[in-house]
């Protein structure tokens, strides 16, 4: 006896009436998730969230909720996408000679995108499952927190829309130059494999064959759930540090030893490990500028604080390799002091 056949149209109507009632769900949760920590570790809890150990917290429950829901939809969009066309399709459209211009366009992206460090991962793992090459997606993990409308905005507010500027096209040339030359590097080889698999029910499919809706959807909810369960303890590290180290610099100390010569690369080292948005980190870098640190080295530190960060590493490790990792940061990094010592001279 053959089972009952569902009416095409209703099929299609619970399919995509589940679909928006998903949707909505994550637009919801997405937009009172700080409200909803807030009221249940403030009011429910009881915790005191002006202290650093409550803030702490509420940074650490914020924050993971955030970057798993962006997880979520991200790579959701991302692979049902990616199943209407090859991963070689893919790099050779945005690859070879449009590469450049592809970590231009990445680089502008990225400025529309008002992520921190450890937020543009979720994106930055779609691109490169949905076969965008592997440096014009660098560009847009640098410059997602480096330059967006938040920084521009909070920077004009403090420093006048010169220094604005400066920081703008700056940087633009990082995000862009460093991702092209990470790109030229061809370090492909350091992603791992699971990454560039298309799966559909445990096995892997050439997404160019012929796929129902049902079979697209289904390939973006098992992609969902692959990659959390292969990131979440990277993800639970990674915020975990980062809410232990949020907020914590001694600005009195910092703006007493990055200072001299060697001030712009003391304050990339320092600024590295830190975990913080530009919202987070410019109040800081108002109060060293105050205390007669030279802006480039603010800048600098800036700079190092939002593009890179330790948590972002950890995150980051599960679908890259260390080797990669660490040219990654070595290139950006020296970027930023190269940049930083060019402020410096002209600011």
């Amino acid at each position: 006896m053959t089972a009952p056949t569902v009416p095409l149209g209703r099929a299609a109507r619970r399919r995509w009436g589940g679909l928006s009632a998903a949707a909505v769900l994550w637009v919801v949760l997405y937009q009172a998730n700080l409200a909803l920590w807030t009221w249940l570790l403030g009011d429910i809890a009881g915790v005191d969230l002006h202290t650093r150990a409550g803030d702490s917290v509420l940074f650490f429950v914020y924050d993971t909720t955030k970057i798993a829901l962006l997880l979520t939809g991200i790579i959701f969009i991302v692979t049902v996408l990616r199943s209407f066309m090859s991963v070689e399709r893919t790099r050779a459209l945005l690859g070879g000679r449009r590469e450049g211009l592809g970590n231009v366009a990445a680089s502008g992206l990225g400025v529309v995108t008002p992520f921190c460090s450890c937020s543009a991962v979720p994106a930055f793992i779609g691109f490169v499952a949905a076969g965008v090459p592997l440096g014009v997606t660098l560009s847009f993990l640098i410059a997602s927190p480096l330059v967006n409308e938040v920084a521009i905005v909070l920077l004009f507010g403090l420093f006048g829309w010169q220094i604005t500027a400066i920081y703008i096209g700056a940087g633009l040339v990082v995000a862009t130059v460093a991702g092209y030359v990470l790109g030229r590097l061809g370090l492909e080889r350091w992603v791992e494999p699971f990454v560039f698999e298309t799966r559909l029910r445990g096995k892997v499919i050439d997404p160019s064959a012929g796929l129902t809706w049902d079979d697209r959807l289904q390939m973006g909810r098992e992609e969902v759930a692959t990659i959390l369960r292969k990131i979440w303890p990277y993800l639970l590290v990674g915020i975990g540090l980062g809410a232990v180290i949020h907020g914590w610099v001694p600005a009195d100390w910092f703006a007493t030893h990055a200072n001299g010569p060697l001030g712009v690369p003391i304050a990339v080292g320092v600024g590295v490990p830190l975990y913080s948005n530009a919202a987070g980190v410019l109040p800081l870098v108002e109060a060293l500028h105050a205390k007669g640190m030279p802006m480039g080295t603010v800048l600098a530190f800036m700079m190092s604080v939002v593009a890179l960060s330790l948590p972002e590493m950890i995150l980051l490790r599960r679908v890259l390799k260390p080797q990669l990792i660490a040219t990654f940061v070595a290139v950006v990094a020296t970027s930023i002091v190269i940049i930083g010592y060019g402020f410096n001279l002209i600011l």
